[in-house]
């Protein structure tokens, strides 16, 4: 088992930056992928990024390339999300969770998950 935490969310201006956190517990998480999905209300849960066990492998959605970061310190069994750049659809519920060996973008994919942390960009 992996539990996962979220942190970081809030309520910030558009323009505005936020650093989202991922913890780990349980099994060695530098075996696991960690990706992080975003919910906004009535809509499905939608891929964000992804970040391979090692850290050298990244993919982004296309709304959010060139604004968010992802990268993770497995000394710290800890992944991050960068957000710079905010806009008003950013806002959502964002989730992390992770998967034994290689990335995708799939969120059925993934056995783990957080419980959520809420971004709401303000215009």
């Amino acid at each position: 088992q992996v539990q996962l935490v979220e942190s970081g969310g809030g309520l910030v201006q558009a323009g505005g930056s936020l650093r989202l956190s991922c913890a780990a517990s349980g099994r060695t998480f530098s075996n696991y992928a960690v990706g992080w999905f975003r919910q906004a209300p009535g809509k499905e849960r939608d891929f964000v990024s992804v970040i391979s066990w090692s850290g050298s492998g990244t993919d982004y959605a296309d709304s959010v390339k060139g604004r968010f970061t992802i990268s993770r310190d497995n000394a710290k069994n800890t992944v991050y999300l960068q957000m710079n750049s905010l806009k008003p659809e950013d806002t959502a519920v964002y989730y992390c969770a992770a998967r034994r060996g290689y990335r995708d973008y799939e969120a059925v994919s993934y056995n783990y998950w957080g419980q959520g942390t809420q971004v709401t960009v303000s215009s």
